[in-house]
């Protein structure tokens, strides 16, 4: 029996169809790239198992709600995902303090996540709880407001928000973590399988309410479970690592420490 608000260790591919059809709010899944030496993303074909993993959001997604699926920029290449989810956006998670790597073609500096929602219309996107600063200073961005042809046009009605701009398909403002971030657990999961909560607060800000249910199909370390227990979501991971387990755990519910009492 799958339980709310805790990882189960096992195979996502093997554990997703136990869930019931329009069961979930939300699917965060970081899962292969297929692009890397480690075990656990060595995948032959990564275009045909994320067609899988699709197909199964599909059904489990209650009408109206969002996945968001991470890879690179081919990750959803050649496959025909339409029958089953509407791909509303391709979110370029940019990264330009990433090593130069390449020697023969440009360096990749970017991850792509796929913003997919069953349905056409999501049943939540909260644009006001994930908005940023605007770029253009705010008096000469009201200045440009009273101009006559943006006044009496057909956009006269766009006004600038106090609480800032949507933001975009391109994100820069959410830096990858380095040896020297403090919600860093272990050098073995940087840039790999522990992703900056910040950049998993905005999808789960945006795409779900209080009380709803947010998948992670590959759950890591825990950063989707962390971000859900301080926005008061509920949460379900799936992660094959037993120690990646422990490390969760540990992180959401940590040992109470020892201390003593001294008495004059």
């Amino acid at each position: 029996m799958l339980t709310l608000n805790h990882i189960h260790q096992g195979d996502s591919l093997k554990l997703l169809p136990a869930l019931p059809e329009s069961s979930v709010d939300l699917i965060v899944c970081d899962g292969p790239y297929g692009v890397t030496a480690n075990e656990w993303d060595k995948i032959s074909n990564i275009q045909e198992f994320n067609l899988n993993l699709i197909k199964e959001f599909s059904r489990i997604l209650k009408p109206g709600g969002a996945a968001y699926l991470f890879g690179k920029d081919d990750c959803i290449d050649f496959i025909d995902y339409r029958p089953h989810l509407e791909l509303k956006s391709r979110i370029i998670w940019y990264q330009p303090s990433r090593l130069a790597q390449g020697r023969l073609n440009y360096t990749n500096n970017y991850d792509v996540i796929c913003y997919f929602t069953k349905g056409l219309r999501p049943a939540t996107f909260d644009l006001d709880a994930i908005r940023v600063a605007q770029l253009v200073e705010l008096e000469h961005r009201k200045r440009c407001e009273n101009v006559p042809s943006v006044k009496n046009g057909p956009f006269g009605k766009t006004k600038f928000n106090e609480l800032g701009k949507n933001p975009g398909n391109v994100w820069g403002d959410i830096k990858q973590l380095t040896y020297k971030s403090k919600e860093l657990l272990s050098r073995d999961v940087l840039n790999t399988i522990q992703k900056p909560e910040k950049l998993i607060e905005r999808l789960v800000k945006a795409s779900s309410k209080e009380g709803d249910i947010v998948l992670d199909p590959f759950a890591g370390v825990g950063t989707t479970w962390a971000v859900c227990k301080n926005l008061n979501r509920n949460f379900l991971g799936f992660e094959i690592n037993h120690q990646f387990i422990e490390m969760a755990e540990t992180r959401i519910n940590p040992p109470a420490q020892e201390f003593c009492l001294k008495f004059a």
